[in-house]
C-alpha cells in the first residue's frame, strides 16, 4: 500500500512543470524527512519545490533557524502556518494566525514574507503564473502546428462541387493529372522521390523483364542430348533422285518452324506477365487519382481495364503474327555477317569427325556448345556432315530470330504503351465520364465519407482557434497582472 503511494506521489511530482508543495511538521528533522528526499530525487535543485511548514505555534522553538538555513534547499522558499484548532472557522483560524506570528516572542521574528495562509496562497499563485507563462508559448506552437496540419489535410479535400461547370474544370484537372501521371511513368520513366518503391519504377522493371524474356530464349536454344538426329530424320525423309548436298529450301523452313513452334509460348507469356504489371500500375494511379472523387472510381477503372485487355489483345495478336512470319521463310538484312558465322561455325566440323575416330561420347563444339554424340557413331560419314552443316545453318540464323524477336517485342511494347497512354485511355475516360456514365452530375454529390471528413476538421479547426484566442488572452492577464 505505502509503496502505491510513493508511486502515486512520484507520477504527480516528476513533470518538469509541476509544482512540489512540501509539506514538513515544525517539529520534525527536516534532513531526515521522506517527503524532502522524494521530492529530491526529481527536483534536485529544488526550484520547483516549495516547503509549507505546519504546527509552528506547537513547535516554535528553533523553526527561524529551519527555515533560514535552508539545509535541505528548498528553492521556492519556507511558508509557516498555523493549523485550524477544532472547530474554528477560517476566518477565526486566519486572525490566531495572524496574531500568533505577531505577538509570539519566537515565530514574530519571521520575516513576513514566509508566514501566513494568505502569503502561501499568494506565493502558489505566482509561481503558478510563471510557470504557465512558460508553458503557454509551447502550447501555443503546438496548437500552431496541428491547426496548421489540419488547414493542410482540408485543403488537399476536393472543392465541394456546386455546378456542372465546376464538375467539369474538376473532371479535366484530373484527366490533365492522370496523363501527365503515366507518361512520367511509363514513357519518361521518371519517379518520386520514394525509390524505395521499385514496383512504380516502371521503365526499370520492364528491361528487366525484357531481359528475362531474352535469357528464356537463350536457354532453350541450349545444345540438346538429341545433337543432330532431327537433322538427319529431315534429311533421310527429303532424299530423292538428286544431286547430293543439294537439299530443297523447304527443308531448312521444315527446320525453322519446328524451333519457331518450341518457343512460341514464351512471346504470349512475356506479353500476359507484361500486360499484367502495366494493368496493375494504370490502376494504382487511376485510384491515387480519383481518391477525391470515389464516386468517379469505379466507371473510371472499369473503363481503363477494358482500354488495357483491348490493347493487350492486339499487342497479343501482333506477337501470334510475329511468330507466324518468321515460319514462312528464313531472312536477314546482313547476309555477310549470317554467312561469317554460319562458316565459322561449320568450320568446326573437325572435332566432331575427331570425336567419332576417338568414339568420344561427348564433344565440345566451339560456338555451340557441349554435345552427346554416341549416337552417331554408326550414321554414314556423308550423311553426319550434311546434318552437322543444316544444323550449323540453323544455329548461325536462331541467333538472329531471336535477337529480332527481341526487339521487336521491347519496341511494340513501347509503342503500345504510348498509343494507350497518349491517346486511348485519355479518350476512354472522357467519353464514359462526360458522355454516357453522367459521371459529371455524380461529381456534384460529395461522398458521406468525405463530408464527414471535412466537418470533423472543420469543428477541430475551429475548437483550436478558440482554444489559441483563450491561451492567448491568459498570456495577456499574466503579463499586465505581473507589470
Amino acid at each position: 500500500m505505502l509503496l502505491n503511494i510513493s508511486e502515486i506521489i512520484m507520477e504527480h511530482i516528476e513533470p518538469e512543470e509541476s509544482i512540489i508543495l512540501n509539506v514538513l511538521s515544525a517539529d520534525i528533522d527536516f534532513t531526515t524527512c521522506e517527503s524532502i528526499r522524494m521530492s529530491r530525487r526529481v527536483d534536485s535543485t529544488g526550484q520547483r519545490t516549495l516547503a509549507v511548514v505546519t504546527k509552528s505555534d506547537r513547535s516554535p522553538d528553533g523553526l527561524l533557524e529551519k527555515v533560514t538555513k535552508n539545509a535541505v534547499n528548498i528553492g521556492l522558499g519556507y511558508v509557516c502556518v498555523r493549523n485550524r484548532i477544532d472547530n474554528e472557522t477560517y476566518d477565526e483560524a486566519r486572525i490566531q494566525e495572524t496574531k500568533l506570528f505577531e505577538t509570539h516572542p519566537l515565530l514574530s521574528v519571521i520575516d513576513k514574507s514566509m508566514v501566513g495562509i494568505p502569503v502561501l496562497a499568494h506565493k502558489l499563485v505566482q509561481i503558478q503564473s510563471v510557470i504557465i507563462s512558460k508553458c503557454l508559448p509551447d502550447i501555443i506552437r503546438k496548437i500552431n502546428e496541428k491547426l496548421n496540419d489540419l488547414v493542410l489535410e482540408l485543403n488537399k479535400l476536393p472543392q465541394n462541387l456546386t455546378s456542372i461547370s465546376d464538375a467539369m474544370i474538376a473532371f479535366t484537372q484530373i484527366i490533365v493529372s492522370l496523363k501527365e501521371t503515366f507518361e512520367k511513368i511509363f514513357m519518361r520513366g521518371e519517379f518520386d522521390d520514394d525509390l524505395e518503391n521499385k514496383h512504380m519504377c516502371c521503365n526499370a522493371r520492364l528491361v528487366e523483364m525484357i531481359d528475362e524474356f531474352s535469357k528464356e530464349l537463350h536457354m532453350n536454344a541450349k545444345p540438346s542430348e538429341n545433337f543432330l538426329v532431327e537433322e538427319i530424320r529431315v534429311l533421310q525423309e527429303s532424299s530423292g533422285i538428286q544431286l547430293p548436298h543439294f537439299h530443297p529450301q523447304y527443308v531448312f523452313l521444315y527446320l525453322l518452324q519446328q524451333k519457331v513452334s518450341s518457343i512460341s509460348n514464351l512471346p504470349i507469356s512475356f506479353v500476359n506477365k507484361v500486360w499484367g504489371y502495366l494493368e496493375d500500375i494504370c490502376v494504382k494511379v487511376l485510384t491515387d487519382h480519383c481518391e477525391n472523387y470515389p464516386q468517379l472510381l469505379a466507371s473510371m477503372r472499369k473503363v481503363a481495364q477494358n482500354v488495357m485487355a483491348k490493347t493487350k489483345n492486339k499487342f497479343l495478336k501482333r506477337v501470334v503474327e510475329m511468330i507466324e512470319m518468321e515460319k514462312i521463310t528464313g531472312y536477314t538484312c546482313d547476309p555477310d555477317g549470317f554467312n561469317a558465322s554460319w562458316n565459322q561455325l561449320k568450320s568446326t566440323n573437325y572435332q566432331l569427325s575427331d570425336a567419332m575416330t576417338r568414339r568420344l561420347e561427348s564433344t565440345n563444339i566451339t560456338g555451340y556448345g557441349l554435345a552427346k554424340v554416341k549416337h552417331l557413331f554408326n550414321v554414314p560419314a556423308n550423311l553426319r556432315d550434311q546434318a552437322f552443316n543444316l544444323k550449323m545453318r540453323m544455329t548461325a540464323y536462331w541467333e538472329i530470330v531471336m535477337k529480332r524477336m527481341v526487339e521487336w517485342l521491347a519496341l511494340t511494347l513501347r509503342f503500345m504503351i504510348q498509343k494507350v497512354v497518349i491517346k486511348e485511355m485519355e479518350t476512354a475516360l472522357v467519353n464514359e465520364v462526360m458522355l454516357q456514365g453522367g459521371g459529371i452530375e455524380k461529381m456534384l454529390d460529395e461522398p458521406p465519407s468525405v463530408a464527414k471528413k471535412r466537418e470533423r476538421l472543420q469543428r477541430s479547426i475551429a475548437s483550436l482557434k478558440e482554444s489559441k484566442e483563450i491561451i492567448e488572452q491568459v498570456m495577456d492577464d499574466i503579463l499586465i497582472t505581473a507589470d
